[in-house]
């Protein structure tokens, strides 16, 4: 007996099938750019670009995000409380200072050199943004910048010499002989 080969059709896609029937091709692909968009806006909350994530879940709320709009309408939400998180006003760099020096001591060292640098780029002369830094830098351990940002603000206020002196969170540096040198130069 011979056997016969029977030609199969070439496979073809099926619309998806609902309780009401079979969606529609545009339906589909509305759903799938709606979904790629969503995807895209919660990549950009991830890598903390809470602006543009906030813009591209408003876009897809305007649009009609469909099913996806109380998850949408939530993200957005928490989209505005980052971007306010990150904004504060200070009325001069001396309340910006003391905000810095508040982070630094909760351990958000990042942010206060963040501050301390913004408080630089506003006045070069703030002698006390460079004793923060300086600070900062002992703390984590880095006594090279350390060394570099207490010279700073010794030169533009010679008062940060004493008051260094006596501040506990030089300690990690009581050691270092150029430390020694930097506030005690008559010995």
């Amino acid at each position: 007996m011979a056997q016969t080969k029977t030609a199969t059709a070439p496979a073809t896609k099926r619309a998806p099938r609902t309780l009401a029937g079979t969606v529609s091709q545009a339906t589909d692909n509305a759903r799938a750019q709606l979904v790629a968009q969503y995807e895209a806006a919660l990549r950009l909350m991830q890598d903390g670009k809470y602006d543009k994530a906030h813009t591209a879940f408003d876009k897809m709320l305007a649009a009609g995000a469909g099913e996806l709009s109380d998850r949408v309408r939530m993200y957005a939400t928490a989209c505005s409380q980052q971007m306010a998180k990150g904004k504060n006003d200070f009325a001069n760099c001396e309340e910006q200072y003391d905000y810095a020096i508040s982070l630094l001591n909760d351990g958000h060292y990042e942010d206060a050199r963040e501050h301390f640098k913004l408080i630089l780029k506003e006045n070069e002369k703030a002698d006390y943004a460079f004793y923060g830094l300086a600070v900062l830098a002992s703390m984590t351990g880095d006594s090279h910048r350390c060394l570099e940002h207490l010279t700073e603000a010794i030169r533009q206020n010679p008062r940060n010499r004493i008051q260094a002196r006596a501040d506990s969170d030089f300690q990690d540096m009581a050691d270092d002989p150029r430390f020694t040198e930097l506030l005690y130069p008559e010995a």
